[in-house]
């Protein structure tokens, strides 16, 4: 059993979007062992930081939270497809092709990993692309960007996405990545009321019956 880490490392002076200081996380020692005994910190940062998983109530007021939110599809099969090929939008015609099956998670590998700064003409879903993945009727879409849309006045993409019920992923790091089938696990920190949540997300190749997993999805 092979098991990768696509998270981002949260650090202060990680990446994050639009390269924006006031998005950065801030960590803070509290308490010292040399003073008191133990090392005890705070951190203060935005719920859209690094990986992360975004919630219907991002983009809309009536929308489900993150604590709502069903495990078992996030912690369920999932397919990497290699689109390192697309330099700015990833429309229908680059997803027609693909073998998207109904009720899969989608996640899209693309130019976004391989950069360790951020890119203002990152790779992105437009509508159209939104809007195939919504018939093709698929559970969950995760993406190496740090948003799955960009300059999208009325937010399509999400949107589509969010009214189809599907979950969204942002900030994934997919580098090491080969496409195929692996397992995930993508858990969002659990908190009431909120519009999303940073999320540890790990992809499992090779599992065996003997590792103790069975596969049901």
């Amino acid at each position: 059993m092979k098991i990768f880490d696509v998270s981002m490392l949260i650090e202060e002076n990680m990446t994050v979007y639009k390269d924006r200081e006031e998005k950065k996380p801030s960590l803070k020692l509290e308490k010292k062992i040399s003073k008191d005994g133990i090392n005890e910190s705070t951190i203060s940062m935005n719920l859209h930081t690094g990986t992360h998983i975004d919630s219907p109530y991002h983009m809309q007021s009536d929308g489900k939270t993150i604590e709502s939110l069903d495990l078992s599809n996030l912690i369920t099969k999932c397919y990497v497809f290699d689109l390192t090929n697309v330099t700015s939008g990833i429309n229908k015609s680059d997803l027609i092709n693909l073998n998207i099956k109904e009720g899969s998670f989608v996640l899209l590998k693309t130019k976004n990993s391989f950069s360790e700064v951020f890119l203002m003409d990152f790779v992105y879903l437009t509508k159209s692309g939104a809007e195939y993945l919504a018939e093709k009727k698929i559970v969950g879409l995760g993406i190496d960007a740090l948003g799955i849309e960009r300059d999208q006045p009325k937010h399509d993409t999400h949107n589509i996405l969010f009214d189809n019920e599907i979950i969204i992923i942002e900030g994934l790091r997919l580098k090491e990545i080969d496409e195929g089938e692996y397992f995930m696990i993508a858990l969002p920190i659990k908190i009431k009321g909120a519009d999303g949540a940073p999320a540890r997300v790990v992809l499992i190749q090779e599992i065996s019956i003997e590792d103790g997993i069975v596969l049901s999805k």
